[in-house]
């Protein structure tokens, strides 16, 4: 069984991950585990959600790491920090959106990344912030083993995170383009996904 670890700390917003974690959630190889700073958090849309590990207990092995973003990134928390530079050192899938991703430049762990998120000017003053150049302005960017993310693309984001982990185009377009395409028009371009 595959392991995904959602972070989600409080006052996160609750649909940048609800796309990626209900397909890996459906699937019966993948595991969806949350984790953050206390048993219970709130979202941003005000749901109280219990969390299945702290932090510092989040597992060393991890199939994909997932970063939701949110209003509480502006934190220091070395356990996290080992946690995300463990998984980029060692190859685990990381996927980051939104405030996320401020927290990864803050802290320096953009460094050799293409990546993007909601605005670089946001950065200036983070002195970890060493590779301005590999910045896209892009809804999603994917260099390796990351994903990152601005907070206004949750499809987009589940698409390369998908990507990432290895999922076929079949899946992909099944869980993605329904959703941005809405359920007539992916009908009409490629049948009803729900008839056998």
């Amino acid at each position: 069984m595959k392991s995904a670890e959602f972070v989600i700390l409080d006052q996160y917003a609750e649909w940048e991950g609800a796309y990626l974690s209900s397909q890996l959630n459906q699937r019966e190889d993948w595991q969806v585990r949350t984790a953050s700073h206390t048993k219970v958090v709130h979202s941003l849309g005000g749901f109280k959600t219990q969390v299945d590990d702290l932090i510092a207990a989040i597992p060393n092995h991890l199939d994909l790491l997932v970063l939701i973003g949110g209003n509480s990134w502006n934190i220091k928390d070395s356990n996290l920090h080992k946690i995300i530079a463990n998984c980029l050192n060692d190859g685990t899938p990381v996927g980051s959106i939104c405030g996320a991703v401020d927290y990864l430049a803050k802290e320096g762990l953009l460094t050799g990344y293409k990546h993007t998120g909601n605005a670089q000017y946001l950065w200036q003053k983070f002195p970890n912030y060493k590779n301005e150049d590999d910045f896209q302005e892009k809804q999603v960017v994917s260099d390796r083993n990351l994903v990152t993310a601005n907070g206004t693309a949750a499809l987009d984001f589940t698409e390369k995170v998908l990507q990432m982990i290895g999922f076929s185009e079949s899946e992909i377009r099944m869980a993605v383009e329904l959703h941005k395409l809405g359920f007539y028009a992916y009908a009409a371009k490629y049948g009803n996904p729900y008839q056998g």
